[in-house]
């Protein structure tokens, strides 16, 4: 079931638009830190953890079953982004060069821990595949789409699909769907 409007706002967000349609089944850390959009929609069993940098989502915005929006850093999703199902998308994680341990368990004191940590962005129009994970530091470009069970860790042009792992630049991308966005926001 979807979360009333009460029940949305009582969760603490930092600010929530209108028609926001989230699961019951969703699971929200940071939600001080956490800025919703208008017409979006959760799915069950989504877990959004927002840490210092927070997490902003913006209009039109599908987040489907499963997906991850995880870390210290900002993440940014602009609007009409998909993000599909079983999607992880890391702001932070550990530093494995070797120079510090991992954080295999809390109990790991921090002094000998070390994280990176760099925002994340989708801009307008990207979609992300299922299954696909997206590391710290990475921007998709407008109206990129990343195809399933890629492994993202650099960054997406504008206007292209990618996919794989490595991922790899597959072809361009039409801007077709541009010219429906007025009609879109007339309706609203």
């Amino acid at each position: 079931a979807m979360l009333t409007r009460d029940a949305i706002e009582t969760l603490g967000f930092a600010s929530v638009g209108e028609n926001v349609q989230i699961s019951d089944r969703a699971s929200f850390y940071g939600v001080a830190r956490i800025s919703l959009g208008n017409n979006l929609r959760i799915d069950d069993f989504c877990v959004i953890s927002a840490g210092a940098g927070g997490i902003m989502i913006g209009d039109h915005v599908h987040i489907a079953v499963g997906a991850s929006l995880l870390g210290a850093g900002k993440i940014t999703l602009s609007d009409f982004v998909g993000v599909s199902s079983r999607v992880s998308i890391y702001s932070s994680n550990d530093d494995f060069s070797g120079k510090s341990l991992p954080s295999v368990t809390l109990l790991t004191p921090e002094k000998f821990r070390s994280h990176v940590v760099k925002p994340v962005i989708l801009q307008d129009y990207t979609i992300i595949g299922s299954n696909s994970v997206l590391l710290p530091g990475v921007t998709i470009g407008e109206g990129a789409v990343v195809g399933a069970l890629s492994f993202v860790r650099k960054n997406c042009k504008p206007w292209y699909t990618y996919g794989g792992n490595p991922l790899k630049c597959l072809r361009k991308r039409s801007r077709e769907m541009l010219k429906f966005i007025p009609e879109l926001k007339n309706m609203e």
